[in-house]
C-alpha cells in the first residue's frame, strides 16, 4: 500500500566501524558469502554457487569459502562512474568498489549492487522513475519523492538501496537508506557500510534462532 511513510532508524546501526579500505571490504564480503550460503540459499542456489567437495563441506558443517563478488574496479572506472554523476562517491562505496565491483546475491527483496558503471540516480532508472511517477501522484508523499529524486540507486531488486549525497555525515558518508516499495517503508543508515551490515546481522539473528 502507497502512503506517507515513516523513516525508521535502527539503534544499533553506528556501532560496528565504517568499512572503508578494500581490504576491510574483502575480510567482510567473504564472511558476508559464507553466511550466506548457510542461511539464506536454498538447494537450487547451492548447486550453482557450490562444487561438490564445497557442498559435503557445508553438509558436514564445515568451512567454505565463497566470493559472491567481482572483480575489483579499477580507479579509473570508479572515477569515470563519479564524473557521470557529478559526484566523488562516500569512503565506504569507494572502498567497496575497490573490492568488489558489484554483488551478486543480498536478500529476497534487493537481488544485488550495481557495478559502479550502472550505479544511477533513482529519478533516471526504469524502475526508479516509475515509483517516483507513482509515487508524486499522491498526495502526502512530498518527502519519499524528494529523497528518491535526489538519490542515487545503488542495489535494487524488489526494493531499493539508496545513497542520499546531500546528507553528509563528519566522516564523508552519506545517508543510506532501504526503500520498500510495497510497503512505503524507509529505513535509514548512517552509510552505506552500516546499510550493508544489516543484512549481514540480519542472516546472524536467523542463524542463532535455527541453532535454538
Amino acid at each position: 500500500m502507497i502512503g506517507m511513510s515513516e523513516t525508521t532508524e535502527p539503534e544499533d546501526n553506528e556501532v560496528a566501524a565504517v568499512l572503508t579500505t578494500p581490504e576491510a571490504w574483502r575480510d567482510f564480503l567473504q564472511r558476508f558469502g559464507e553466511l550466506y550460503v548457510k542461511t539464506c540459499a536454498d538447494e537450487e542456489e547451492l548447486d550453482d554457487l557450490l562444487d561438490e567437495d564445497q557442498l559435503e563441506a557445508l553438509d558436514q558443517g564445515g568451512h567454505v569459502e565463497l566470493w559472491l563478488g567481482e572483480a575489483p574496479a579499477h580507479e579509473e572506472a570508479l572515477a569515470a562512474a563519479e564524473e557521470r554523476l557529478g559526484v566523488r562517491f562516500p569512503p565506504s562505496l569507494r572502498g567497496f568498489f575497490l573490492a568488489s565491483d558489484g554483488w551478486t546475491r543480498l536478500d529476497a527483496y534487493v537481488d544485488g549492487v550495481h557495478p559502479c558503471d550502472r550505479v544511477v540516480w533513482m529519478r533516471d532508472s526504469e524502475a526508479g522513475s516509475r515509483v517516483t511517477e507513482t509515487y508524486a501522484s499522491i498526495p502526502g508523499n512530498e518527502e519519499d519523492v524528494e529523497l528518491f529524486r535526489r538519490s542515487v540507486e545503488i542495489a535494487r531488486g524488489e526494493d531499493f538501496w539508496l545513497l542520499d549525497p546531500t546528507d553528509v555525515g563528519p566522516d564523508g558518508e552519506w545517508a543510506a537508506y532501504e526503500f520498500a516499495p510495497k510497503y512505503g517503508d524507509t529505513t535509514q543508515y548512517p552509510s552505506f557500510s552500516a546499510l550493508f551490515r544489516s543484512g549481514y546481522e540480519s542472516m546472524e539473528e536467523d542463524a542463532d534462532e535455527d541453532m535454538d
